[in-house]
């Protein structure tokens, strides 16, 4: 079968269209035969090895697809862990998922990391109350364009995005975003406070880190919720305890990891977001879908902040 291969960790260039044994699945794993493979941010990472969780070499990136069960022929998402580069990839049983008929290829793999982590941020990490003022960093993106939309679906009250262009936040004006401000870290707080009525904000998703994370800290209020789920800079921060206490403010962690170590999280929301899907309640904003043989240039192009919506992979192409 044809995949994209990590033999060293390194820049785009490391990323190899190479041919592979069709994968065999283990005791309680499906074998999927993709249709689409879905980018996602930290697959960059992974790339150089820098993410949360290491990796070991070689491997095949990706950690989600959607085709076929070999099988039966039922169609799927499945979160895979790695090896979803490829034109077949295996998954454990258990998060290996039906799409309904109405939930094409695009929009499943879309619900499936970033719509997840969407719905948690909210649930789980910010346990939001209703009417409290949500601030959405990297509307126009995968995770960020389906975060604006369950805003007020799950109890938000004012949602304010950020993003780095006016093309962008227009987006996520028109996906439901009360106030779309520019994403540049200098006078941030201010901007955000402006865009709040002159208050500050109850509740942050921040996935960019270094100034980003300084100035969305400091726009919080009193008892207000600080969820990071990515360092897309790179740039990592640390908040001393007595701050916390001070500003009676809250920094929670979110990793989607935790999610797959419990799968009832993984099932109930799920199951959630394709009906949202289907009643035509979510707009999932699918952007391009690369050969696989250009994985390389996916990757960059998601890096850049050159794309939209969820980028997707094509194994046959």
């Amino acid at each position: 079968m044809r995949a994209i291969q990590q033999r060293e960790f390194g820049g785009p260039e490391v990323l190899e269209l190479v041919e592979l044994p069709v994968p065999q699945p283990a005791a309680g794993e499906l074998l999927v035969e993709v249709s689409r493979a879905g980018l996602n941010f930290a697959d960059t990472h992974q790339r150089t090895n820098d993410y949360v969780a290491k990796k070991t070499l070689p491997f095949v990136p990706g950690v989600e697809v959607v085709g076929r069960r070999a099988d039966t022929g039922e169609r799927v998402v499945a979160l895979c862990g790695e090896g979803g580069y490829a034109e077949y990839a295996t998954a454990p049983a258990e998060l290996v998922f039906p799409v309904p008929d109405e939930v094409d290829d695009g929009t499943a793999l879309a619900l499936l990391i970033q719509g997840l982590t969407a719905w948690h941020l909210y649930k789980t990490s910010a346990q939001l109350r209703p009417g409290e003022s949500v601030v959405v960093h990297g509307a126009a993106g995968g995770t960020g364009s389906l975060t604006v939309q369950l805003g007020k679906p799950l109890g938000a009250g004012r949602v304010i995005a950020t993003a780095s262009t006016e093309e962008k936040r227009e987006l996520a004006r028109s996906l439901g975003a009360d106030a779309a401000i520019d994403a540049d870290p200098e006078g941030m707080t201010e901007r955000l406070l402006e865009a709040n009525g002159g208050k500050p904000v109850d509740v942050v998703f921040e996935m960019a880190g270094g100034p980003v994370f300084d100035a969305s800290f400091d726009a919080l209020a009193p008892f207000g919720r600080l969820v990071v789920y990515g360092i897309a800079s790179r740039e990592q921060r640390e908040v001393r305890s007595g701050k916390l206490m001070k500003t009676s403010r809250a920094v929670v962690g979110f990793w989607f990891n935790h999610c797959l170590e419990r799968p009832g999280m993984v099932e109930e929301a799920l199951s959630d977001l394709f009906a949202r899907a289907a009643r035509g309640e979510l707009k999932v904003v699918v952007g391009a879908t690369y050969p696989l043989s250009e994985a390389a240039r996916a990757q960059v192009d998601l890096a850049e902040r050159r794309t939209t919506g969820k980028l997707l992979l094509d194994p046959q192409a």
